[in-house]
């Protein structure tokens, strides 16, 4: 029996899907095909994995601090998925990523074959993925790592290509030669037109032995730099954290870069095996119009639309009535803070508008109108000179941080459920229709203790409004400074 352990790994921001995508809530989280995000679909797909000689463990996830929440959320949708998440304190690429997974697998699941995946993509055919990764699984079993390369339909000069050699072997494995960066569209067709190139999506089996063996010949630094920051680890279930001072001290450098590009030529047997799948990375908005469903135009369009003389159009409205008159070849996405208008033919460039927005001190790069948060969320629904409005909800049994503010005043009406707040010395419990004063400076904390989810409006007023203004005394979810 093939014991197997799946890895997520759920790191990267997705500035091309701007400005549904954000540092704060990025495209992996999202539902942008089909009714799951793709963070849940990498994880049901490779759950699908079973078969008469493969035996599946617990599910690691590699993700960083500032999502570990976002996760467990979604995971918590997921309840007959059993997972653990490791906690990068810093982003190092997907090489020490790997890395964290491999060591954690050895030590504690005796050297399963790891399935390692990205979470932010998505496949038409499930069916044809459990295949190809199922006989992965039985070629990296014997040693090899081995990678999935994915059947180009077109000249693509968005992603890597993997140049394969030799026959066919008993699971239909071919040895690698060489890869290739990103191509221009001459060196596209010719890849093309050869047979022998694939596309690189970032998909790799290996025992975790084999990848610890591999990194060691070819990037020692990485592999010692990790044994050192998770010799030195805290376990809160569900949560496992290296050193944080350790781990900032790893190399940063990609799984491709440190072990894959450099295996062709060396004792390390590498081996790609063919995924016809319906693959797509959604790396930027025309490849999320590409796998939508289009009416008799070519539109595709999500929410509240109407479209006159509009073709070949991505029409993505969040929050109102996006309409559109005699345009083709657009993408439109609205949030409840900000619109993106481009031609599909160049949404690759996204990101030269994130860029303009960090170099701004802008916040809108980073965190939607309405922010996720532990115990719920928060959408500003107003702000101007000396207040904002915010509506907030509270999940059942969740809390608030026990915090104070230096520069605002606060105002809470209950709309929804049950409040149990502590005002200073004051413990009270307000309910529908009913409200409290929080003034500057007072320590205060917001509960839900029913069972439904508590919904309050806060008006908050003073010389500063700003989100940093919290000190934080106590909290559930470590965030205490």
């Amino acid at each position: 029996m093939i014991q197997v352990q799946p890895v997520i790994l759920c790191g990267g921001s997705g500035t091309r899907l701007w400005p549904l995508s954000r540092a704060g809530f990025p495209k992996q989280f999202l539902v942008l095909s089909g009714t799951t995000s793709l963070f849940q679909q990498a994880i049901e797909r490779v759950n699908a994995l079973s078969a008469t000689d493969i035996s599946l463990g617990d599910t690691l996830i590699v993700t960083g601090e500032e999502h570990r929440f976002l996760a467990l959320d979604q995971l918590r949708e997921m309840p007959y998925i059993k997972s653990t998440l490791l906690l990068e304190p810093a982003a190092r690429n997907t090489a020490p990523a790997l890395t964290f997974a491999a060591l954690d697998a050895v030590k504690n699941r005796h050297d399963p074959v790891l399935v390692v995946t990205p979470a932010d993509q998505t496949v038409q055919d499930a069916l044809a993925f459990t295949d190809a990764l199922q006989r992965s699984v039985r070629v990296a079993a014997d040693g090899s790592i081995v990678i999935l390369g994915i059947t180009p339909d077109k000249p693509e000069t968005g992603y890597g290509y993997i140049k394969y050699q030799g026959s066919l072997g008993s699971m239909g494995e071919y040895a690698v030669a060489s890869f290739a960066e990103k191509p221009d569209l001459e060196t596209a067709k010719a890849y093309l037109a050869s047979g022998n190139y694939a596309w690189n999506g970032g998909m790799f089996v290996v025992r975790a032995s084999v990848w610890l063996k591999a990194l060691s010949e070819f990037r020692s630094d990485i592999l010692e730099a990790t044994e050192r920051a998770c010799s030195v680890q805290t376990t809160d279930m569900p949560f496992v954290r290296p050193d944080k001072d350790r781990f900032a001290q790893i190399p940063s450098e990609s799984i491709d870069y440190a072990v894959m590009e450099r295996c062709p030529g060396s004792a390390i047997d590498l081996k790609m095996i063919q995924l016809n799948a319906g693959w797509n990375d959604l790396g930027a908005w025309d490849a999320v119009w590409q796998v939508g469903k289009s009416d008799a135009d070519g539109n595709v369009t999500k929410g509240d639309t109407l479209l006159a003389d509009t073709t070949n159009t991505f029409i993505h409205a969040n929050s109102r009535l996006v309409s559109t008159v005699g345009v083709d070849n657009l993408v439109v996405v609205e949030t409840a803070d900000a619109v993106l208008v481009a031609d599909k033919s160049q949404s690759q460039h996204v990101k030269k508008i994130v860029s303009q927005l960090q170099a701004k001190n802008r916040s809108e790069d980073s965190l939607h109108r309405k922010v996720h948060r532990p115990w719920g969320w928060y959408d500003s629904i107003d702000e101007g000179d000396r207040f904002k409005v915010k509506r907030i909800q509270v999940k059942p049994g969740a809390s608030l941080s026990l915090q104070k503010h230096a520069h605002r005043a606060e105002h809470w009406v209950v709309i929804k459920g049950v409040a149990e707040i502590i005002n200073g010395e004051s413990l009270i419990t307000l309910t529908e229709n009913q409200s409290t004063y929080i003034p500057k400076g007072t320590v205060h904390r917001l509960k839900n203790p029913g069972s439904e989810p508590l919904e309050i409006v806060e008006v908050q007023t003073g010389s500063y409004v700003g989100e940093d203004d919290i000190e934080r005394l106590e909290d559930t979810y470590g965030r205490v400074k």
